[in-house]
């Protein structure tokens, strides 16, 4: 059985996981041109980073208006309900901080997933950096 964990990231300090996680995920295997992964709300957001085995093999980010995003686990670690782990810690935090209505943009593929976890689809399908997506949403009880 592997050991997940999942931990609040400090943007300074975990920045090289952190950008080594999304840059491998994002630009390296999905084409996401840089300019527009690193967008200036990093600086602002609440990360996390998972860990399997002491590895930093995921991450995710929650932004202080309830958007979830950036949501990325290295294509080796996949299936190890990592993605699981890093949104069930974001849903948390945001529901500790008081925000009880989530928004993501889920990648079409991942839609079931995200449903899974409590969020609807909101929006009909469109295309973001070329990759389809649709808005989701996760009302707290």
């Amino acid at each position: 059985m592997t050991e997940i964990h999942v931990r609040i990231a400090d943007w300074q300090k975990d920045n090289a996981d952190i950008r080594r996680i999304r840059d491998s995920v994002f630009i390296v295997e999905q084409a996401v041109p840089p300019e527009l992964e690193w967008d200036g709300e990093d600086a602002e957001a609440i990360h996390f980073l998972a860990f399997e085995g002491g590895f930093a093999a995921g991450t995710a980010r929650l932004l202080r208006d309830g958007h979830i995003g950036r949501v990325a686990v290295l294509k080796d670690w996949r299936g190890l309900k990592i993605g699981d782990a890093l949104m069930r810690a974001a849903i948390a935090e945001a529901e500790r901080r008081g925000l009880h209505r989530l928004i993501l943009s889920a990648q079409v593929h991942a839609t079931h997933f995200y449903e899974r976890l409590g969020f609807v689809v909101v929006s009909d399908e469109y295309l973001d950096v070329g990759i389809p997506h649709v808005e989701m949403m996760r009302q707290a009880d």
